[in-house]
Protein backbone atom coordinates (compact mmCIF):
# COMPACT_ATOMS: atom_id res chain seq x y z
CA UNK A 1 0.00 0.00 0.00
CA UNK A 2 1.86 3.48 -0.93
CA UNK A 3 2.08 6.08 1.68
CA UNK A 4 0.58 8.89 1.63
CA UNK A 5 1.86 11.96 0.91
CA UNK A 6 2.85 14.69 2.53
CA UNK A 7 2.46 17.10 -0.08
CA UNK A 8 -0.41 19.16 0.43
CA UNK A 9 -1.73 21.50 -2.39
CA UNK A 10 -2.96 24.88 -0.80
CA UNK A 11 -0.14 24.44 2.06
CA UNK A 12 2.52 24.33 -0.42
CA UNK A 13 1.44 27.85 -1.94
CA UNK A 14 1.99 29.04 1.76
CA UNK A 15 5.71 30.45 2.51
CA UNK A 16 7.35 29.99 5.87
CA UNK A 17 6.13 32.19 8.57
CA UNK A 18 8.37 34.72 9.13
CA UNK A 19 7.03 35.79 12.35
CA UNK A 20 7.78 32.29 13.90
CA UNK A 21 11.21 32.81 14.29
CA UNK A 22 10.87 36.01 16.38
CA UNK A 23 8.21 33.65 18.67
CA UNK A 24 10.72 31.04 18.75
CA UNK A 25 12.95 33.31 20.03
CA UNK A 26 10.85 35.12 22.37
CA UNK A 27 9.49 31.51 23.93
CA UNK A 28 13.61 30.76 24.43
CA UNK A 29 13.83 33.76 25.80
CA UNK A 30 11.07 33.56 28.38
CA UNK A 31 11.60 29.84 29.22
CA UNK A 32 15.20 31.47 30.27
CA UNK A 33 13.07 34.01 32.66
CA UNK A 34 14.61 37.01 30.38
CA UNK A 35 11.75 40.09 30.56
CA UNK A 36 11.12 40.69 27.32
CA UNK A 37 9.02 43.49 25.81
CA UNK A 38 6.80 41.85 23.30
CA UNK A 39 6.12 44.85 20.61
CA UNK A 40 5.30 42.16 17.40
CA UNK A 41 1.93 41.21 17.21
CA UNK A 42 -0.74 43.45 17.55
CA UNK A 43 -2.64 42.09 19.99
CA UNK A 44 -4.61 44.22 21.91
CA UNK A 45 -3.81 44.19 25.89
CA UNK A 46 -7.06 46.16 26.93
CA UNK A 47 -10.10 44.70 28.99
CA UNK A 48 -13.13 44.81 26.70
CA UNK A 49 -15.88 46.90 27.96
CA UNK A 50 -17.34 45.84 31.26
CA UNK A 51 -21.02 46.35 30.30
CA UNK A 52 -20.18 44.12 27.35
CA UNK A 53 -18.36 41.28 29.58
CA UNK A 54 -21.93 41.83 31.44
CA UNK A 55 -23.75 40.98 28.69
CA UNK A 56 -22.46 38.12 27.81
CA UNK A 57 -22.90 36.34 31.07
CA UNK A 58 -26.14 36.93 31.17
CA UNK A 59 -27.11 35.62 27.83
CA UNK A 60 -24.41 32.55 27.97
CA UNK A 61 -27.07 32.08 31.17
CA UNK A 62 -29.60 31.54 29.09
CA UNK A 63 -30.09 28.11 27.47
CA UNK A 64 -31.58 29.36 24.50
CA UNK A 65 -28.71 30.77 23.21
CA UNK A 66 -26.44 27.67 23.40
CA UNK A 67 -28.18 26.47 20.14
CA UNK A 68 -27.13 27.11 16.38
CA UNK A 69 -27.03 30.60 15.53
CA UNK A 70 -27.14 32.18 12.04
CA UNK A 71 -24.62 31.86 9.66
CA UNK A 72 -25.58 35.42 8.49
CA UNK A 73 -25.51 36.75 12.11
CA UNK A 74 -28.52 37.57 13.85
CA UNK A 75 -30.66 40.55 12.72
CA UNK A 76 -30.28 42.66 15.87
CA UNK A 77 -26.52 42.59 15.91
CA UNK A 78 -26.68 43.39 11.89
CA UNK A 79 -28.89 46.16 12.28
CA UNK A 80 -26.40 47.22 15.51
CA UNK A 81 -23.53 47.76 13.27
CA UNK A 82 -25.79 49.29 10.23
CA UNK A 83 -27.21 51.87 12.60
CA UNK A 84 -23.61 52.50 13.65
CA UNK A 85 -22.88 53.48 9.93
CA UNK A 86 -25.33 55.71 9.74
CA UNK A 87 -24.61 57.74 12.86
CA UNK A 88 -20.81 57.67 12.34
CA UNK A 89 -20.09 58.13 8.52
CA UNK A 90 -23.71 58.94 7.11
CA UNK A 91 -24.23 55.79 4.99
CA UNK A 92 -27.81 53.88 5.19
CA UNK A 93 -26.85 50.51 4.76
CA UNK A 94 -29.82 47.83 4.39
CA UNK A 95 -29.49 44.93 7.66
CA UNK A 96 -31.17 42.50 5.18
CA UNK A 97 -28.95 42.28 2.48
CA UNK A 98 -25.69 44.75 2.72
CA UNK A 99 -24.53 43.73 6.35
CA UNK A 100 -23.30 40.12 7.54
CA UNK A 101 -21.31 39.40 10.54
CA UNK A 102 -18.70 37.44 10.39
CA UNK A 103 -15.83 35.47 12.42
CA UNK A 104 -13.67 38.52 12.71
CA UNK A 105 -12.41 40.33 9.57
CA UNK A 106 -9.98 37.68 8.69
CA UNK A 107 -13.36 35.22 8.01
CA UNK A 108 -14.94 38.05 6.59
CA UNK A 109 -11.81 38.40 4.12
CA UNK A 110 -10.44 34.73 3.27
CA UNK A 111 -14.20 33.62 2.60
CA UNK A 112 -14.90 36.68 0.51
CA UNK A 113 -11.92 35.63 -1.67
CA UNK A 114 -13.34 31.76 -2.00
CA UNK A 115 -16.51 33.19 -3.10
CA UNK A 116 -15.71 35.75 -6.14
CA UNK A 117 -12.15 34.65 -6.99
CA UNK A 118 -11.60 32.40 -9.66
CA UNK A 119 -8.68 30.64 -11.14
CA UNK A 120 -6.32 33.00 -12.42
CA UNK A 121 -8.47 36.02 -11.47
CA UNK A 122 -6.18 39.41 -10.75
CA UNK A 123 -6.68 41.24 -7.20
CA UNK A 124 -4.47 44.25 -6.30
CA UNK A 125 -3.24 45.13 -3.48
CA UNK A 126 -0.43 47.38 -1.82
CA UNK A 127 2.79 45.71 -0.89
CA UNK A 128 3.82 45.50 2.09
CA UNK A 129 0.40 44.00 3.32
CA UNK A 130 -1.06 42.41 6.43
CA UNK A 131 -0.37 38.63 4.98
CA UNK A 132 -3.86 37.30 4.39
CA UNK A 133 -4.55 40.02 2.05
CA UNK A 134 -1.88 38.34 0.01
CA UNK A 135 -2.42 34.76 0.67
CA UNK A 136 -6.08 34.86 1.03
CA UNK A 137 -5.84 35.32 -3.06
CA UNK A 138 -3.06 32.85 -3.40
CA UNK A 139 -5.49 29.95 -1.46
CA UNK A 140 -8.20 31.21 -3.58
CA UNK A 141 -6.65 30.18 -6.88
CA UNK A 142 -6.33 33.51 -7.94
CA UNK A 143 -3.53 36.09 -8.90
CA UNK A 144 -2.00 38.10 -5.89
CA UNK A 145 -0.70 41.57 -8.04
CA UNK A 146 0.78 43.57 -5.48
CA UNK A 147 1.26 47.17 -6.28
CA UNK A 148 4.07 49.03 -3.69
CA UNK A 149 2.93 51.78 -1.51
CA UNK A 150 5.76 53.98 -0.54
CA UNK A 151 2.73 56.54 -0.04
CA UNK A 152 -0.52 56.45 -1.38
CA UNK A 153 -0.39 58.63 -4.29
CA UNK A 154 2.07 56.13 -5.62
CA UNK A 155 -0.19 53.40 -5.05
CA UNK A 156 -3.18 54.69 -7.10
CA UNK A 157 -0.73 55.86 -9.72
CA UNK A 158 0.28 51.96 -10.10
CA UNK A 159 -3.20 51.11 -9.74
CA UNK A 160 -3.98 53.00 -12.61
CA UNK A 161 -1.22 51.79 -15.15
CA UNK A 162 -2.85 48.12 -14.37
CA UNK A 163 -6.16 49.12 -15.28
CA UNK A 164 -4.91 50.48 -18.50
CA UNK A 165 -2.38 47.04 -18.65
CA UNK A 166 -3.29 44.27 -21.11
CA UNK A 167 -4.32 42.63 -17.27
CA UNK A 168 -6.62 44.60 -15.18
CA UNK A 169 -7.69 43.68 -12.00
CA UNK A 170 -10.98 41.72 -11.30
CA UNK A 171 -10.38 43.20 -7.41
CA UNK A 172 -9.00 45.96 -5.78
CA UNK A 173 -8.26 45.06 -1.97
CA UNK A 174 -7.30 47.65 0.26
CA UNK A 175 -6.92 48.98 3.81
CA UNK A 176 -6.80 51.99 5.54
CA UNK A 177 -5.25 53.25 7.95
CA UNK A 178 -2.70 50.48 6.41
CA UNK A 179 -1.36 47.63 8.38
CA UNK A 180 2.01 47.61 8.68
CA UNK A 181 2.71 50.59 6.86
CA UNK A 182 0.33 53.16 8.90
CA UNK A 183 -0.75 54.87 5.84
CA UNK A 184 -3.83 57.20 5.88
CA UNK A 185 -6.14 58.62 3.24
CA UNK A 186 -8.71 61.17 2.85
CA UNK A 187 -12.34 60.56 1.24
CA UNK A 188 -11.10 61.75 -2.32
CA UNK A 189 -8.40 58.83 -2.14
CA UNK A 190 -11.53 56.14 -2.08
CA UNK A 191 -13.54 58.81 -4.42
CA UNK A 192 -10.69 58.04 -7.30
CA UNK A 193 -10.50 54.07 -6.50
CA UNK A 194 -14.21 53.97 -6.48
CA UNK A 195 -14.15 56.01 -10.04
CA UNK A 196 -11.84 53.54 -11.45
CA UNK A 197 -13.47 50.35 -10.06
CA UNK A 198 -16.76 51.49 -11.48
CA UNK A 199 -14.97 52.91 -15.01
CA UNK A 200 -13.30 49.19 -15.70
CA UNK A 201 -15.80 46.97 -13.88
CA UNK A 202 -14.14 46.17 -10.86
CA UNK A 203 -14.88 44.96 -7.20
CA UNK A 204 -13.40 46.91 -4.43
CA UNK A 205 -12.97 45.61 -0.84
CA UNK A 206 -11.42 47.81 2.02
CA UNK A 207 -10.44 46.42 5.09
CA UNK A 208 -11.56 48.99 7.95
CA UNK A 209 -9.68 46.91 10.75
CA UNK A 210 -8.20 50.68 12.59
CA UNK A 211 -11.16 53.10 11.68
CA UNK A 212 -11.12 54.32 15.25
CA UNK A 213 -7.28 54.55 15.86
CA UNK A 214 -7.02 57.23 14.64
CA UNK A 215 -4.61 60.36 16.40
CA UNK A 216 -3.72 64.43 15.68
CA UNK A 217 -7.70 65.17 15.10
CA UNK A 218 -7.63 62.85 12.08
CA UNK A 219 -10.82 60.86 11.26
CA UNK A 220 -10.98 57.78 8.74
CA UNK A 221 -13.68 57.52 5.94
CA UNK A 222 -15.21 54.60 5.72
CA UNK A 223 -15.06 54.03 1.25
CA UNK A 224 -19.34 53.70 1.54
CA UNK A 225 -19.32 57.22 2.11
CA UNK A 226 -18.36 57.94 -1.51
CA UNK A 227 -21.31 58.27 -3.40
CA UNK A 228 -22.25 55.55 -5.72
CA UNK A 229 -19.74 52.87 -3.54
CA UNK A 230 -21.82 50.52 -2.99
CA UNK A 231 -22.55 49.63 -6.39
CA UNK A 232 -18.83 47.88 -6.81
CA UNK A 233 -17.71 47.93 -2.65
CA UNK A 234 -17.99 46.47 0.17
CA UNK A 235 -16.03 47.32 3.71
CA UNK A 236 -15.00 45.02 6.76
CA UNK A 237 -15.01 46.13 9.73
CA UNK A 238 -14.21 45.05 13.02
CA UNK A 239 -14.61 45.31 16.85
CA UNK A 240 -11.00 43.89 18.05
CA UNK A 241 -9.24 47.20 17.77
CA UNK A 242 -12.27 49.79 18.36
CA UNK A 243 -13.36 47.72 21.41
CA UNK A 244 -10.68 45.81 22.83
CA UNK A 245 -12.74 42.80 21.22
CA UNK A 246 -9.64 40.72 19.78
CA UNK A 247 -10.02 37.36 21.09
CA UNK A 248 -14.23 37.35 20.64
CA UNK A 249 -13.68 37.07 16.61
CA UNK A 250 -17.00 39.44 15.76
CA UNK A 251 -16.21 41.05 12.48
CA UNK A 252 -18.84 42.74 9.53
CA UNK A 253 -19.05 42.60 5.77
CA UNK A 254 -20.81 45.57 5.09
CA UNK A 255 -22.07 47.08 1.52
CA UNK A 256 -22.31 45.73 -2.11
CA UNK A 257 -25.72 43.00 -1.58
CA UNK A 258 -23.87 40.93 -4.54
CA UNK A 259 -20.95 40.30 -2.60
CA UNK A 260 -22.57 40.28 1.17
CA UNK A 261 -25.09 37.33 -0.74
CA UNK A 262 -22.00 35.55 -2.39
CA UNK A 263 -20.63 35.46 1.05
CA UNK A 264 -23.59 34.71 2.74
CA UNK A 265 -24.02 31.77 0.50
CA UNK A 266 -20.19 30.54 0.74
CA UNK A 267 -20.72 30.80 5.10
CA UNK A 268 -23.96 28.61 4.80
CA UNK A 269 -22.18 25.87 3.63
CA UNK A 270 -18.92 26.64 6.22
CA UNK A 271 -20.17 28.11 9.81
CA UNK A 272 -23.10 28.58 11.94
CA UNK A 273 -21.79 31.69 12.97
CA UNK A 274 -20.48 33.58 15.83
CA UNK A 275 -21.51 31.78 19.25
CA UNK A 276 -24.89 33.50 20.00
CA UNK A 277 -24.34 35.69 23.51
CA UNK A 278 -20.83 36.52 21.88
CA UNK A 279 -23.47 38.43 19.30
CA UNK A 280 -25.86 39.71 22.02
CA UNK A 281 -22.75 40.77 23.88
CA UNK A 282 -21.62 42.68 20.43
CA UNK A 283 -25.12 44.52 20.14
CA UNK A 284 -24.16 45.94 23.32
CA UNK A 285 -20.40 47.59 22.43
CA UNK A 286 -21.83 48.49 19.57
CA UNK A 287 -24.79 50.46 21.52
CA UNK A 288 -23.63 51.96 24.24
CA UNK A 289 -19.74 52.00 24.23
CA UNK A 290 -18.82 54.03 21.29
CA UNK A 291 -16.97 56.46 24.28
CA UNK A 292 -14.88 53.34 25.06
CA UNK A 293 -13.61 53.83 21.47
CA UNK A 294 -12.66 57.29 22.39
CA UNK A 295 -10.69 56.18 25.13
CA UNK A 296 -9.03 52.97 23.76
CA UNK A 297 -7.72 55.21 20.97
CA UNK A 298 -6.35 58.20 23.38
CA UNK A 299 -4.83 55.16 25.03
CA UNK A 300 -2.56 54.26 22.13
CA UNK A 301 -2.02 57.67 20.79
CA UNK A 302 -0.12 58.18 24.35
CA UNK A 303 1.96 55.22 23.53
CA UNK A 304 2.76 55.87 20.08
CA UNK A 305 4.29 59.83 21.41
CA UNK A 306 6.37 57.97 24.16
CA UNK A 307 7.94 55.35 21.76
CA UNK A 308 7.97 57.87 19.05
CA UNK A 309 9.64 60.30 21.56
CA UNK A 310 11.90 57.05 23.30
CA UNK A 311 13.08 55.69 19.82
CA UNK A 312 14.02 59.28 18.43
CA UNK A 313 15.67 59.81 21.62
CA UNK A 314 17.95 56.14 21.26
CA UNK A 315 18.99 58.03 17.97
CA UNK A 316 16.59 56.01 15.62
CA UNK A 317 14.40 58.61 13.70
CA UNK A 318 11.02 57.66 13.23
CA UNK A 319 7.54 59.85 12.14
CA UNK A 320 4.65 59.66 14.02
CA UNK A 321 1.74 57.83 12.16
CA UNK A 322 -1.88 59.24 12.17
CA UNK A 323 -3.33 55.94 12.67
CA UNK A 324 -3.39 52.30 13.33
CA UNK A 325 -1.81 50.72 16.35
CA UNK A 326 1.80 50.37 14.67
CA UNK A 327 4.63 52.41 13.98
CA UNK A 328 6.82 51.64 11.21
CA UNK A 329 10.36 52.22 11.17
CA UNK A 330 12.88 52.15 8.52
CA UNK A 331 15.93 50.06 10.10
CA UNK A 332 18.59 52.29 11.36
CA UNK A 333 21.05 52.98 7.90
CA UNK A 334 24.27 50.76 9.31
CA UNK A 335 21.97 47.40 10.31
CA UNK A 336 19.90 47.57 7.17
CA UNK A 337 22.63 45.36 5.24
CA UNK A 338 21.21 43.21 7.41
CA UNK A 339 18.04 42.39 6.65
CA UNK A 340 14.77 42.75 8.81
CA UNK A 341 14.43 39.55 9.99
CA UNK A 342 18.42 39.33 11.02
CA UNK A 343 18.00 42.65 12.56
CA UNK A 344 14.75 41.75 14.37
CA UNK A 345 16.15 38.71 15.68
CA UNK A 346 19.23 40.64 16.88
CA UNK A 347 16.82 43.27 19.03
CA UNK A 348 15.48 40.32 20.65
CA UNK A 349 18.85 38.85 21.85
CA UNK A 350 21.03 42.30 22.67
CA UNK A 351 17.74 44.44 23.61
CA UNK A 352 15.12 41.78 24.54
CA UNK A 353 12.68 43.65 22.68
CA UNK A 354 10.23 41.76 19.73
CA UNK A 355 9.02 43.35 16.75
CA UNK A 356 8.13 42.12 13.40
CA UNK A 357 10.24 42.41 10.78
CA UNK A 358 9.14 43.86 7.71
CA UNK A 359 10.01 41.16 4.53
CA UNK A 360 6.56 39.24 6.71
CA UNK A 361 4.26 41.89 5.18
CA UNK A 362 6.23 40.96 1.60
CA UNK A 363 9.17 41.68 0.05
CA UNK A 364 8.36 45.58 -0.50
CA UNK A 365 8.39 45.36 3.48
CA UNK A 366 12.14 44.86 3.45
CA UNK A 367 14.32 47.25 5.50
CA UNK A 368 11.74 48.01 7.99
CA UNK A 369 10.19 46.53 11.18
CA UNK A 370 6.67 47.29 12.56
CA UNK A 371 6.42 47.90 16.09
CA UNK A 372 2.88 47.17 18.14
CA UNK A 373 1.77 49.41 20.42
CA UNK A 374 0.48 46.57 22.72
CA UNK A 375 2.65 47.82 26.08
CA UNK A 376 1.92 50.29 28.47
CA UNK A 377 3.94 53.09 28.45
CA UNK A 378 6.57 52.01 31.20
CA UNK A 379 7.18 48.97 29.45
CA UNK A 380 7.92 51.02 26.04
CA UNK A 381 10.05 53.31 27.83
CA UNK A 382 12.35 50.08 29.16
CA UNK A 383 12.20 49.16 25.67
CA UNK A 384 13.58 51.87 23.87
CA UNK A 385 16.05 52.30 26.64
CA UNK A 386 17.32 49.27 25.79
CA UNK A 387 17.61 49.49 22.31
CA UNK A 388 19.18 53.42 23.08
CA UNK A 389 21.70 50.76 25.09
CA UNK A 390 21.97 48.45 21.96
CA UNK A 391 22.64 50.98 19.05
CA UNK A 392 24.74 52.79 21.61
CA UNK A 393 27.29 49.82 21.44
Amino acid sequence: MAAASDEFYRINKLPPYVFAVINEMKARARHDNLDVVDLGMGNPDGATPRPVVNKLLEAARNPRNHRYSLSKGIPQLRAAITDRYARNYGVTLDPVNEAIVTIGAKDALAHLMFAIVGPGDIVASPNPAYPIHQYGVIMSEGHACTLPMPDAATFLTHLEDLYKSAHPPKIVLISFPHNPTTTCVDLDFFKEIIRLAKHYGSWVIHDFAYADICFDGYKAPSILEVEGAKDVAVEIFSLSKSYNMAGWRVGFCLGNAKLIGALARIKSYLDYGVFQPIQIASIIALRECETETTKICAMYQKRRDVLVKGLNRACWPVEAPRGSMFLWAAIPERFRALGSLEFSKLLMEKALVAVSPGVGFGPMGEGYVRFALIENDQRLRQATKSIGKFLAS
